[in-house]
C-alpha cells in the first residue's frame, strides 16, 4: 500500500521550476570545494609557519647551528614565504603534501599506510552511532515528555558533551579492568597481526584481511578489539543522530498527513515505523557529512586512548615531536576528506529529498 507521504513524494518534480538540473546542482556543489580546500591548505599552511620554520621547529634543539641552517637551506625555508606558499600550493595540487622531519616518510606513504585504521575506526563508530541513536530516538519521539524520554534525552546529552578521553577510560576501566572481558588497546593480538601480514594484496582494513584470510578466531579478535574504540567514538555521534530522529519524528508525528492516517484507524506501531521513521533520516542523511569531521577529529583522542594506529594517532605523534610538515600535510588531508564527503552526501541528500531544489 503506497503511504500519503510516498505519494506526495512521488508528485515533487526532480527539476527545479527555474529551469535547473541535477546535473548543475552537482557542478556548483562540486566547484564549492576547491574554494573550501584552498581556504583550508592556506589557514593550515600560515598556522605551521607562525612559530617559524618547520626545521626549526622539529630539530632546533638537536642540531647545531651551522647544521640546522644547512638544513633549513635545504628545505628552502630560508625563501620569502610567499614563494614558499605558493610552491606548497602547486605540491598538494599534484598531491605531494611533503616529508615529515622526524622520519623521512613521504606524508603520502603515511597516509596510506594508517589511512586504512581510521577508516576502519569510522566505520564502527557509524555502526554504534546508527544502532544506538536511530533506534532509542524513536523510542524518545514515541514516549514524549515521559519519565524514559527525559532519561534517554539526559543520556544523549551525557553521550554527545562527555569528552571522548574520559569514556574511553571509563570504558577501560569497567570492560578491560574490572570485567575483563574486552582487551584494552591494540587492533589485534600479535598473532592476528602476524596472520593478516600474510594476506596479499592487504588492505590494511583488519576485519576484511581476517574475512579474506578465512580464519574466524582471527576475524573474532578482530571485531573484539574494536569494540570499546568503536563505542568511545560511536557514542559521540549516537548523541546527535538520537537528537535528530526523536524531534523529526515528532514532527512528522504531528504533519496533516499522519494526522488522516491516524483518523482512518492507522495504529501508533504503524504510524511511527511507516509513515515518521523514513522522513525523518532524511536530515541524518544531510549530517553525516558534517559528522565525519567530528569522527575524524575524534579519532585523534580515540586511537591515542586505545593505542589504535591510525592517522589520529600519527598525528598525535607528530605533534609531540614538533613535526608541523607531517602535521599539515595529514590536517590537509583530513580536511581534503571531509571536503568530498559533504559533496557526496549533498549529492545523496538530493537524490532522495525531492524537496531540494537543484
Amino acid at each position: 500500500m503506497v503511504t500519503v507521504a510516498e505519494q506526495a513524494i512521488a508528485a515533487t518534480p526532480l527539476v527545479s521550476p527555474k529551469g535547473g538540473g541535477m546535473w548543475r546542482y552537482i557542478l556548483i556543489r562540486f566547484f564549492l570545494v576547491i574554494p573550501t580546500v584552498f581556504i583550508v591548505v592556506t589557514v593550515v599552511f600560515l598556522l605551521t609557519r607562525i612559530t617559524g620554520d618547520p626545521i626549526t621547529a622539529a630539530l632546533g634543539d638537536r642540531l647545531p647551528p651551522d647544521q640546522l641552517q644547512e638544513r633549513i637551506e635545504a628545505a628552502g625555508y630560508n625563501r620569502p614565504l610567499i614563494v614558499q606558499y605558493l610552491e606548497y600550493v602547486g605540491a598538494v595540487a599534484r598531491g605531494d603534501f611533503g616529508t615529515t622531519i622526524s622520519d623521512n616518510r613521504p606524508v603520502v606513504e603515511v597516509l596510506l599506510t594508517y589511512g586504512s585504521a581510521t577508516l576502519e575506526l569510522a566505520f564502527y563508530a557509524l555502526i554504534v552511532a546508527f544502532a544506538v541513536g536511530i533506534p532509542f530516538g524513536l523510542i524518545a519521539a514515541a514516549r514524549r515528555d515521559r519519565a524514559s524520554d527525559a532519561g534517554l534525552r539526559i543520556a544523549a546529552i551525557l553521550a554527545y558533551a562527555t569528552p571522548i578521553f574520559f569514556v574511553a577510560i571509563l570504558l577501560k576501566l569497567i570492560f578491560a579492568v574490572w570485567l575483563d572481558w574486552l582487551p584494552v588497546a591494540g587492533r589485534a593480538t600479535t598473532r592476528t597481526e602476524l596472520l593478516l601480514q600474510t594476506v596479499e594484496p592487504a588492505t590494511g582494513i583488519y576485519l576484511i584481511d581476517a574475512l579474506r584470510l578465512g580464519n574466524p578466531n582471527a576475524v573474532l579478535d578482530v571485531l573484539w578489539h574494536a569494540v570499546l574504540p568503536g563505542l568511545a567514538l560511536g557514542l559521540l555521534t549516537a548523541g546527535i543522530f538520537f537528537r535528530l530522529v526523536r524531534t523529526n519524528v515528532i514532527g512528522t508525528l504531528g504533519s496533516q498527513y499522519v494526522t488522516s492516517a491516524r483518523s482512518r484507524g492507522v495504529g501508533e506501531y504503524r504510524l511511527l515505523t511507516k509513515h515518521a521513521y523514513r522522513p525523518a533520516l532524511i536530515p541524518i542523511v544531510t549530517v553525516i557529512g558534517l559528522q565525519i569531521a567530528v569522527l575524524l577529529s575524534g579519532a585523534v583522542l580515540t586511537e591515542t586512548s586505545f593505542e589504535w594506529k591510525g592517522i589520529g594517532f600519527m598525528l598525535a605523534e607528530y605533534i609531540k615531536a614538533r613535526d608541523f610538515v607531517a602535521v599539515q600535510g595529514i590536517v590537509i588531508m583530513i580536511a581534503i576528506v571531509v571536503a568530498f564527503t559533504n559533496f557526496i552526501v549533498d549529492i545523496i541528500a538530493a537524490l532522495i529529498d525531492p524537496r531540494v531544489r537543484y
